[in-house]
């Protein structure tokens, strides 16, 4: 038997090249904080120092818990005048300061420095009742620039004298400051230069009766944040957890950008290459199948850009997302040893981008093998949903096994409801794959389930038309299947391949033996007919198959069993016959299938399992040394027509497949023992 070489053509790498690029375009423009750490274990890393200013972020339960006050906080909007500032300054300009000249232009720094702050009237400025003023702000617009501004910063007018007076003091010690103010008039020179606009602070605050700042600090540039062996406390963490929103944000990568986007180009290449590997060591069959390949990338696609998608806009959605469907994705068109190294390349940029990667790539992962065992009997309508909630169930436990190690400090309501919500989109999500077999012209397991069912239409018509084809499409059904799983070929696509083989001969069915009893009076079809006319109807059943085949909408690689079932064997019976009546060996065309050999070994399992099921209703002897030569002869006989000669089957799985159809065959066809009749 020759077996096919699988090269692997130049063509298969355009799509990787593409993928490569798209990888590659999509990764994220910004570095990412590149520290891990955890509540309440040590700082494994130097001494960290704040590179930049950044406002402390409050945390999910704190702003949950000023949410639930309730309380409306109402921020009052506050106009600049400069020209308050101006005239102030003009005043001083023009002011009598007698022999004390010289502290004028300290005077004019110390008021610019008051009004840049800000000064009100000494009613002070508008805030709520009982709200405490060192943590009050207020708006501010400046040069056409609205900004928040704490009210403890902003000066009320007897604030602003006492501060002017304590600046130029600090200049003059020895002098009579507060006298030469007085009799210069400068202190009635200050007013207020924030002007409250009513109206406007009405319109800010009419969109949301509850203002609820999400800061409650700030940290300046050069303070230290946390120090090398220090205890990473509450307080530290959430300073960590606001620089690093902050770093992502707005510092990102500091060096040159052409190695950053070296560093993405060469993860999305390490990916490509993985992911390219994979599927060499798994199944390079599949490089040869373009349909199978595009649409193994395009999964592999889809998880990545959710992944980044969700991860840039709204990383908290990112336990919404129904990873799960990825292994359902692949479980549909490929075998399972497949489906957990795909998956774990799939889900990569979960471990690489989000800032819990970590959790979430093993929370999907665990889901998803848990998903594709409970599929597996969970997989027909309401059903799903039982999987769904498997899944569900999968991912909250995972989730708080890092919570509980501290993994995770994020609000558990909100993730676990993300989760369920996530697991009810898999069942909405995995109607997709019916369109995925129409894009790649695929079939999924799914289909073959239900081709598999010998309820649909086309199966019980072949059971009324021709009642001992369709038992015998059975039992070659059952052998196909035992011999499937002995070498891990697909023994779901060969059970349906079994079934649908000789759908043909429902069209002529008493032209076949096992119809013979549905014949009236007991009549034989080929008596009366040539052996070439006799082979000619016999051969034609292969033909009929395939116009039912398109009639019914099969699939394309169910068509495939019908049409090489026979390969380009002859029909031996009536071949001989005509032979031994002195036909012109020249003239045998009409007595071979033109089906073309099989190529897959799905094809040649069903090939051998037909034959011997047909022929092992003629033995006599059901001896094991009787099956063996059974067996034997007649995967010699198939080989020795060369209907091997192209497939996909190696000698040590064809020697399998014999062994277990020996076995097969012997358990059917046993010896029972004679009962013996009853004396009186």
């Amino acid at each position: 038997m020759k077996l096919p070489r699988i090269s692997i053509n130049y063509q298969v790498f355009i799509p990787l090249a593409l993928l490569f690029v798209i990888l590659a375009v999509l990764f994220p423009r910004t570095a990412k904080f590149s520290y891990d750490y955890r509540k309440g274990s040590p700082w494994p890393y130097e001494t960290l120092i704040a590179q930049f200013d950044f406002p402390i972020l409050k945390t999910e339960e704190q702003l949950r818990e000023e949410r639930s006050k309730n309380k409306s906080v109402e921020i009052p909007y506050y106009r600049f005048r400069q020209e308050v500032v101006d005239n102030t300054k003009k005043g001083i300009d023009e002011a009598d300061l007698g022999n004390m000249s010289r502290m004028r232009p300290q005077i004019v720094s110390a008021i610019e420095g008051v009004y840049s702050s800000g000064v009100v009237s000494d009613e002070g400025v508008k805030i709520d009742k009982g709200e405490d003023p060192s943590t009050a702000v207020l708006y501010l617009h400046r040069d056409k620039r609205v900004s928040k501004r704490p009210v403890s910063e902003v000066y009320k007018e007897s604030e602003a004298k006492a501060k002017l007076l304590s600046e130029v003091s600090v200049k003059y010690p020895s002098s009579n400051v507060d006298s030469v103010l007085r009799s210069a008039g400068i202190y009635d020179l200050i007013s207020p230069n924030l002007e409250y606009d009513s109206r406007t602070t009405d319109l800010v605050n009419s969109e949301s009766s509850a203002q609820i700042s999400t800061t409650q600090g700030f940290v300046s540039a050069g303070q230290l944040i946390v120090s090398e062996g220090e205890i990473v406390t509450s307080e530290i963490a959430q300073m960590l957890d606001s620089y690093k929103v902050e770093y992502e944000n707005s510092m990102g990568y500091g060096g040159p950008r052409i190695l950053f986007w070296l560093g993405n180009a060469t993860i999305a290449l390490v990916l490509t290459v993985l992911l390219y590997l994979l599927t060499y060591f798994l199944n390079k069959r599949i490089f040869r199948e373009k349909n199978r390949f595009w649409y193994l990338l395009t999964v592999f696609l889809i998880a990545t850009v959710a992944t980044l998608v969700v991860n840039k806009f709204a990383p908290k959605f990112l336990y919404m997302v129904p990873f799960t469907l990825t292994a359902l994705f692949l479980e549909a068109f490929f075998k399972n040893k497949m489906n957990l190294p795909i998956c774990l390349v799939s889900f990569m940029p979960l471990l690489i981008f989000p800032n819990n990667g970590v959790v979430l790539f093993v929370m999907f992962t665990v889901a998803s093998v848990v998903g594709v065992f409970a599929f597996k009997y969970f997989n027909r309508g309401w059903q799903q949903f039982i999987t769904a909630m498997i899944v569900f169930i999968s991912l909250v436990i995972t989730y708080f096994g890092f919570r509980l190690i501290g993994r995770v400090n994020d609000d558990p309501y909100t993730s676990v409801l993300f989760m369920f919500v996530g697991s009810m989109l898999t069942v909405a999500g995995y109607p997709l794959i019916y369109l995925f077999e129409k894009v790649f012209n695929l079939v999924s397991d799914s289909r073959l389930r239900e081709l598999c069912d010998t309820n649909n239409p086309l199966l019980r018509e072949l059971e009324h038309k021709a009642p001992g084809t369709f038992q015998h499409s059975l039992q070659v059904m059952n052998m196909c299947d035992a011999a499937a799983r002995a070498i891990d070929a697909n023994a779901l696509l060969v059970r349906a391949g079994a079934l649908y083989h000789d759908i043909g001969k429902m069209q002529n069915p008493l032209c076949f033996i096992e119809n013979e009893s549905m014949s009236p009076g007991g009549a034989r079809y080929h008596e009366g007919l040539s052996a070439k006319e006799s082979a000619e109807n016999i051969i034609k059943h292969v033909t009929d198959g395939m116009e039912l085949a398109e009639k019914y909408k099969l699939p394309d690689v169910v068509k495939d069993f019908i049409r090489t079932h026979h390969g380009t064997s002859n029909t031996g019976y009536f071949y001989n016959k005509y032979l031994n009546e002195g036909g012109d060996p020249r003239d045998v065309d009409s007595f071979f299938y033109k089906g073309g050999e099989p190529k897959t070994k799905e094809q040649i399992i069903l090939m051998i399992c037909d034959s011997l099921e047909a022929a092992s209703r003629t033995l006599k002897d059901t001896s094991p040394e009787a099956f063996d030569a059974f067996v034997e002869n007649i995967v010699a006989g198939k080989m020795k027509m060369g209907q091997f000669d192209k497939a996909d089957i190696s000698i040590r799985q064809l020697n399998i497949v014999k062994d277990v159809l020996k076995n097969y065959l012997s358990q059917i066809y046993h010896e029972r023992i004679v009962y013996p009749n009853r004396q009186k």
